[in-house]
């Protein structure tokens, strides 16, 4: 039986998470359809500039995405200290790019007096509204409900685009996040449809290798004028979250790693589970799989099987095991014998 996500969900406990959704009956998102020869490449396109642009918005941030034919991946973080940052405008001003907005919130915006009664209905209104933009299931609903519109749209039908709601898992420690990015970096590679990480295309992997070559690239895209009342001039694209090589996770540093040494590893395991290559594995141990303790054959099992090692929760067996006991939301944890490697 599935959780509720409240119970999946807890900045306190952590505030990265992992997310997966796919298309109902396994249809295109994007790729090639061979059958009838429609192509829907430009869906990936969709995906990745929306989750920019939300993530502008909400207090969450993109640590890692892949975007494929059927389904994809976001390693998303809440940004904790930023959702308590705001004032009453900002939180006004974020929700009315998502919604209408309410005529109350619309007339406090604008230095009208309020009476008492609507003093009262717009403190409820900003309460609510706070809660919702430090949400991944309010990030997630945005983005799906607008990729369905638009794929609908351009299919020429109607009804549900998406298998249901998005799966989630909630990684606990440093081991967890580290093997989830890279589990999700290396999807393409993994399923045979990239042969580098410069050519996994829609990776969250290629946009930071790019990104080295190009560091000041802008964060804004141009969009057409329409309505003066709800167009903007510019809708900002928010960076990736960056590589701060902390001592740990929390809810305030970055990555708790060097970009270097993530890259180092993920390339060596790209490397290890290419098609051609199986079973391989360099004698050279990667610095942080000497760092963490951990073994190479785990970790490159990791590697291909994280999604289906974990359910709805990734760490440490006793971080596991409490994050079940204090959210109430079952008597056992899910892992495989090979999470013990990963996590000494």
């Amino acid at each position: 039986m599935t959780s509720a996500r409240r119970l999946l969900i807890d900045a306190n406990a952590t505030p990265f998470y992992h997310v997966i959704n796919r298309c109902v009956r396994r249809a295109f998102l994007c790729g090639e359809d061979k059958l009838s020869g429609r192509s829907y490449e430009h869906r990936r396109g969709w995906i990745v500039d929306k989750i920019k642009a939300l993530s502008a918005i909400f207090c969450i941030d993109i640590c890692a995405y892949a975007v494929m034919s059927n389904h994809y991946h976001l390693v998303l973080k809440i940004d904790v200290d930023k959702a308590k940052s705001l004032t009453q405008k900002d939180i006004i001003s974020r929700w009315c790019q998502i919604t209408k907005g309410h005529a109350i919130a619309t007339k406090y915006m604008n230095g009208d007096a309020l009476i008492e009664s609507e003093r009262m209905l717009l403190d409820g209104l900003i309460t609510q509204c706070h809660e919702r933009l430090s949400s991944i299931s309010w990030f997630m609903r945005c983005l799906n409900e607008d990729i369905a519109r638009k794929a609908n749209r351009e299919d020429e039908c109607k009804g549900a685009f998406w298998e249901g709601r998005f799966k989630s898992q909630a990684l606990l420690d440093e081991q967890a996040l580290l093997a989830c990015m890279m589990y999700v970096d290396l999807n393409p590679i993994r399923a045979g449809i990239a042969d580098s990480l410069q050519s996994s295309d829609f990776t969250s992997i290629q946009e930071r290798i790019n990104s080295l070559n190009t560091p000041n690239h802008p964060l804004t895209l141009p969009v057409p004028q329409t309505d003066s009342a709800t167009n903007q001039a510019h809708i900002l694209h928010k960076s990736l979250v960056q590589f701060d090589g902390a001592a740990h996770l929390n809810a305030q540093a970055g990555i708790p790693f060097h970009f270097a040494d993530y890259l180092e590893l993920i390339d060596w395991a790209g490397r290890a589970i290419h098609l051609d290559k199986k079973g391989y594995i360099d004698n050279q141990r990667p610095k942080l799989l000497h760092e963490l303790g951990i073994a190479p054959d785990a970790w490159l099992t990791s590697a291909k099987e994280f999604h289906r090692q974990y359910s709805g929760i990734s760490g440490r067996w006793d971080s596991m095991c409490a994050f079940k006991k204090q959210h109430n939301s079952g008597k056992w944890c899910k892992g495989k014998a090979s999470s013990q490697a990963l996590h000494p």
